[in-house]
């Protein structure tokens, strides 16, 4: 017989987190079975539409809030209770201190962190993609690498292009560090004229960011939950993460 007060509670329960899926498009899951039977704790967390920076996008636009994700890691980071991080991305880009920013803190956490491009990472999206311990993507994503871009006033001086440069290196310089290619092909391919119509630049589809260097492997969700168990339980027997 069903008690009245715990049917309650695993009500709240689940309105819970049936509201964190819809206002952060977040979850906890608990379903995975590591060594000796102790279950797997893993924080789902989205990246999709734009990523918002200091100015709020239009209404009408999907948009990832980098204040909302960045105080969440640190939770992720300090908790306990959470073994590892999976972080599915279907972003065209956005601004690029913020999308920096939750890129440096995904990297520098202790916990296994695993990545997986469904749709597509534009833009600042690469950094966010490569910034996890391991990197699926889906056959049909797509990774879009391009310049900078700049909007608003822009004043015509050399200070202001090689600010531009600066801000370029720190991306192609991340994407470096955190995937197998080289700076140098990066930068070969952000300034590719021949592919994009009226724009200049690269898309990778899945296998193509695979050959590149820039992404680890093409696989799904599957694929994606299972390199993350085998990472935890490497980190549990007390080895390093790969």
């Amino acid at each position: 017989m069903e008690i009245k007060g715990q049917s309650s509670e695993a009500e709240k329960t689940q309105e819970e987190k049936n509201e964190e899926i819809k206002e952060m498009g977040t979850v906890d899951l608990e379903e995975g079975d590591g060594q000796g039977g102790d279950p797997h704790r893993i924080k789902l967390i989205t990246i999709i539409g734009e990523i918002e920076g200091h100015e709020a996008v239009s209404g009408n636009t999907k948009a990832t809030k980098y204040e909302h994700l960045l105080p969440m890691l640190a939770e992720i980071e300090d908790s306990p209770g959470i073994d590892g991080l999976l972080i599915l991305l279907n972003t065209l880009g956005g601004d690029v201190e913020a999308g920096l920013s939750i890129a440096e803190v995904i990297a520098s956490l202790s916990k296994p962190t695993v990545s997986l491009v469904l749709g597509g990472s534009h833009s600042i999206g690469g950094p966010l993609a490569v910034s996890a311990d391991y990197s699926f993507i889906v056959p049909s994503g797509t990774m879009i690498i391009h310049p900078v871009r700049s909007s608003g006033m822009f004043i015509g001086v050399m200070q202001s292009f090689r600010n531009m440069e600066r801000t370029q290196d720190r991306i192609t310089g991340f994407l470096a560090r955190h995937s197998h290619m080289s700076q140098e092909r990066i930068e070969e391919l952000m300034l590719n004229s021949t592919q994009l119509v009226k724009d200049v630049g690269t898309l990778l589809e899945g296998e193509e960011a695979v050959r590149e260097g820039l992404i680890d492997e093409v696989g799904g969700l599957s694929d994606a939950l299972g390199k993350l168990h085998e990472m935890i339980d490497l980190r549990r027997s007390g080895r390093e993460k790969p």
